[in-house]
């Protein structure tokens, strides 16, 4: 009756409570700032990204610390980091080869991120996927 002589709807906020809570507002306007703040939440947040960097597992060392400059960039902004080793030819008879330079890049990124899949083999490629801390 009030809400109606104020010209505004009378809107249940807590109806599990004992008693219900109800309020004398205006619902277009509530659900018009519900909107908005939704809106600026999906505004505000992250989408975390999956960056791959590819390697051969006779890689140079120089090479090599350029990729993991890259690898350190993209965990800084957030992102996660899928390494993938591409092995060819004669480079199939030594897996162990592209086992150690996965081992020595998760020793070296330790302390900034944790192994999200352990190193697999599919086909002629290893890969590992890495997340930051």
């Amino acid at each position: 009756m009030l809400a109606e002589e104020a010209g505004l709807d009378l809107v249940e906020i807590s109806p599990n409570a004992n008693p219900p809570v109800a309020k004398i507002l205006d619902l277009g306007k509530l659900k018009y700032a519900n909107q908005k703040k939704a809106a600026e939440a999906r505004r505000h947040q992250k989408v975390i990204e999956i960056k791959e960097i590819k390697m051969r597992p006779n890689i140079d060392i120089h090479d090599y610390e350029t990729k993991m400059k890259a690898v350190r960039r993209f965990f800084e902004e957030g992102d996660k980091v899928k390494l993938t080793l591409r092995f060819r030819g004669r480079e199939m008879a030594h897996m162990e080869l592209g086992m150690q330079l996965l081992n020595k890049v998760r020793e070296e990124t330790a302390t900034i991120a944790k192994v999200e899949a352990e190193p697999k083999l599919e086909g002629r490629q290893m890969m590992m996927v890495l997340a930051p801390r």
